[in-house]
């Protein structure tokens, strides 16, 4: 563990926000979008919000449940929208909010929400301590409480997941 743990960071200093046309590669032959492809661009701007915050390595530790709220299809606009939510140790919450805007239309719709957990790499690939985040709005402080239980209970599932594997 390098680094020391500072005062924290403001969660607006990891806010990214993303768009993308969706294209023929993203989507099967009726126009519906892959959801692997929706989660591969997921994955990258929580990476980058991870990054963000934490200002060195990260990697993708886990994807909790994902469920599609309403299908994106060919032309949409994928807007991503990602920020940190919670900061463990090493570790970081990081929320994403997927929306498809209709081009034509102008219509957006709530495609799905996801949240994903990023680890802090060292210069040698291992953990290190992250600077906490610091929620300001009451938006963020709802995330952040939401975030820590999500953390207990993810915690909770890890050691069952344990036990399982030794049974």
């Amino acid at each position: 563990m390098s680094r020391s743990r500072g005062k924290g960071r403001p969660v607006s200093d990891s806010i990214v926000t993303s768009v993308r046309i969706m294209m023929p590669t993203d989507a099967n032959i009726r126009g519906n979008v892959f959801g692997g492809s929706i989660l591969k661009y997921m994955d990258e701007i929580a990476a980058v919000a991870a990054f963000r915050h934490a200002r060195q390595n990260v990697v993708t530790a886990s994807i909790d449940r994902m469920d599609f709220l309403a299908p994106v299809y060919l032309g949409n606009l994928l807007i991503l929208k990602a920020a940190v939510n919670y900061v463990g140790t090493t570790s970081m919450e990081v929320g994403v909010r997927i929306e498809a805007e209709d081009l034509i239309t102008g219509s957006v719709t709530h495609a799905g929400s996801c949240f994903l957990t990023y680890v802090a790499l060292d210069s040698k690939g291992k953990p290190t301590p992250v600077e906490p985040v610091i929620p300001v709005t009451a938006e963020e402080k709802r995330r952040f409480k939401q975030a820590a239980t999500r953390r207990k209970i993810r915690q909770v599932e890890r050691v069952e997941m344990r036990k399982l594997s030794v049974d």
